[in-house]
């Protein structure tokens, strides 16, 4: 099939190739720190490859079961589903899988390995609030993360703050219950275990302020590529507003039900003031109005 329409957005592959060298970095520190711990050889590789396994070829699953979504029809939703169409002839792109979530939150995500395993998915609330031509600029949103290969990236690099995580556990578990022996060789393995725990936190947040970087600019990337698809970047700065107005009217339980899904989400379920603009799955409102606003310009001269 010929190359895909959507823009590539080179900032993006060259941030993609310097987080995963970091992740692989990272992932060398906790295998050095769990054999440092006394674990075999064997169970570590078991331990990460199989992190790293589910995690690539099941997170499309994992997220939509997390979202209490399901694969749907043409048949059984026929408006998403022309819609997705009408993007791929445009994108000149495989069509993804296309999803539900039965969710009152108005949000959308893609999610999957690949774009040949790929799905989209839109939540009802979504589906409710928006015109068809807001939602078809949130779907080519959705469609630029498949075509730029981010959503993989980002799968993966939460797996290292999950194994860290684990690490950290284990070690501190082990200076609580394992390292209490007189003398010292007992206070040796004591202080190697809370080091260990010291290392995998920081590996944690490490781990987190990479994926976050890059979430933040995958998002702008992909603003801006789905809106030069439809070529009416001022209809998905309306959804944008749309969407976060009506973020509003959400119960504070049921987004903080869904936050764990952020990084994935067109708009984030809860966002922090600019104190945590650090920590945010995505850049400030303001920010990609700002650049859809220019991108209108530029378009229309």
């Amino acid at each position: 099939m010929a190359k895909t329409k959507i823009e590539t957005d080179h900032k993006l592959n060259v941030r993609m190739f310097v987080t995963g060298l970091a992740l692989v970095a990272l992932y060398a520190i906790i295998v050095s720190v769990m054999l440092s711990l006394g674990v075999s050889t064997v169970l570590v590789i078991v331990i990460a490859g199989a992190l790293i396994f589910s995690q690539y070829y099941f997170s499309d699953k994992i997220a939509m079961f997390s979202m209490h979504a399901s694969e749907v029809t043409a048949q059984q939703e026929p408006r998403l589903h022309e819609i997705v169409d009408r993007l791929c002839l445009l994108a000149n792109m495989t069509k993804p899988r296309v999803g539900v979530s039965e969710m009152d939150l108005p949000n959308a995500f893609a999610t999957g390995r690949s774009p040949q395993h790929a799905v989209i998915c839109a939540t009802r609330g979504l589906m409710h609030r928006l015109s068809d031509e807001e939602l078809e600029a949130v779907l080519a949103h959705e469609l630029s993360h498949v075509a730029h290969r981010d959503v993989a990236v980002m799968t993966i690099a939460s797996g290292v703050g999950m194994l860290a995580g684990l690490i950290s556990r284990i070690a501190m578990f082990g200076a609580m219950f394992g390292g209490g022996g007189r003398g010292r060789g007992g206070q040796n393995i004591v202080l190697l275990e809370m080091a260990t725990m010291l290392v995998s936190m920081v590996i944690y947040v490490v781990a987190f302020l990479l994926t976050m970087a890059l979430s933040r600019y995958r998002e702008l990337a992909a603003d801006r590529s789905g809106a030069i698809l439809i070529g009416k970047p001022s209809v998905l700065a309306s959804a944008l507003v749309h969407i976060t107005g009506d973020m509003g009217k959400i119960p504070r339980t049921d987004l903080r039900k869904a936050e764990g899904m952020n990084a994935f989400f067109f708009a984030p379920a809860l966002s922090g003031g600019s104190a945590a603009t650090l920590f945010s799955t995505h850049p400030s409102l303001e920010r990609r109005l700002d650049q859809l606003n220019k991108l209108e310009k530029e378009l229309n001269g």
